[in-house]
């Protein structure tokens, strides 16, 4: 039996985010992962970074990288059919967003935790959350068939939806919001030059398409298929010919096409549970909430949620009081829902489904309209981009 401060469950960038911030302050805690690092490592996951996370990564000391490699965006494209216009981020808001892969920011954080010693545990099974109502928490686990317990002051559930921080709340506590929507997402990287030096999210007749990419050199490419889709139903041409129907002409000239080096169909849903604090266990990001991928907020609310909960514990270990703990779900949540609606409504007008009638049609096109010619309605489109406050 060992003993921490706070035990992390989960090992993605969320958890280890907070154990980084955690050491910088000379908080202790452990990260357990069931994944093994380059298991974690080869995930591909999207990379467009709010304000706000590139500041954590500062505070935590290891934004060097970041700000040599990342790509500023100043803006994004919107297409109607070959339509487009260009939303500016720096006029209407002042800030810009950075295309940096989820994937390099957990290399960072892995990186410097594992340079400084810090404890994470590998290939963890049996997780199991025990006393988090009491002030005595503590979690079991197994590694290599061997059992394993750690007490601890608090628990942060970073495991994800399919992880067992959520449902260690008891039904009767807990409630789920949901809404799974009828189409995914067929992604895949090339090692192709981007087809537009900024994201074009594109709203076509066939359905909508999203032009991004991790580098120069390297794209990321999605079209909205089925969600019963797999991407063995989709050949490198079949996905290059449709993704180029789908952009407006004159971006559809400049594509270059190559080889996948990874392709996969993501599914699309919006969830949250509530509370996100139960006892001395707090959920943060998957775990806790889901969203859409248009406009890239999965990773950035798990890190907002981060946030929260990074200050909540400094200030109960560093002044001895627990106001910031106290109000962690609700804090959270007030964000998480802001960021639900938007993730949503973007989703809504980008998008076509087989039960859309004529109607719907119209007042999505109006909308795109609407967004088009207003500069206040790009105003509050941009605020929501790329970042709400704290």
């Amino acid at each position: 039996m060992t003993r921490s401060q706070v035990v992390i469950i989960g090992g993605g960038p969320s958890g280890l985010l907070l154990a980084r911030l955690l050491a910088v302050r000379g908080i202790e805690s452990v990260v357990l992962e069931r994944q093994t690092r380059d298991y974690v490592l080869g995930r591909i996951r999207a990379g467009v970074l709010e304000r706000g996370l590139v500041e954590l990564m500062d505070e935590a000391g290891i934004g060097a990288r970041l700000h040599r490699e990342g790509l500023s965006h100043d803006g994004v494209v919107l297409a109607r059919g070959d339509d487009a216009f260009r939303i500016d981020f720096r006029e209407m808001t002042g800030h810009s967003v950075l295309v940096y892969g989820q994937t390099e920011v957990t290399r960072d954080l892995y990186d410097a935790l594992e340079d400084a010693g810090h404890p994470i545990e590998y290939r963890v099974e049996d997780v199991e959350i025990h006393d988090a109502d009491t002030d005595t928490p503590h979690v079991t686990y197994r590694v290599d068939g061997e059992s394993r317990r750690i007490d601890c002051d608090f628990v942060a559930g970073c495991d994800g939806f399919h992880g067992v921080s959520r449902n260690t709340i008891p039904e009767s506590v807990r409630r789920d919001f949901e809404r799974v929507y009828p189409y995914g997402w067929l992604g895949i990287l090339s090692e192709t030059p981007p087809v537009h030096h900024e994201l074009i999210y594109a709203n076509s007749d066939r359905g909508f398409a999203l032009a991004s990419m991790r580098n120069p050199h390297l794209s990321r490419s999605y079209v909205q298929c089925p969600s019963s889709d797999r991407p063995e139903d989709w050949s490198d041409d079949r996905f290059w010919a449709e993704f180029r129907r789908r952009l407006p002409r004159a971006h559809a000239d400049a594509l270059v096409t190559g080889p996948s080096i990874e392709k996969s169909v993501a599914p699309l849903r919006s969830f949250v549970t509530e509370p996100m604090r139960w006892g001395r266990l707090f959920l943060c990001g998957d775990a806790a909430h889901i969203v859409p991928p248009t406009g890239a907020k999965g990773l950035n609310t798990a890190v907002s949620d981060v946030r929260y909960l990074h200050r909540g514990l400094c200030r109960y270990y560093e002044q001895g009081e627990s106001a910031g703990l106290d109000s962690y779900s609700q804090d959270a949540l007030a964000r998480v829902w802001k960021v639900e609606r938007f993730s949503w409504w973007f989703s809504q007008i980008m998008h076509r489904t087989d039960d859309q009638s004529a109607f719907d049609r119209k007042i999505q096109l109006a909308e795109l309209d609407f967004l088009r010619g207003n500069a206040d309605a790009q105003r509050a489109m941009a605020a929501n981009y790329v970042g709400l406050p704290y």
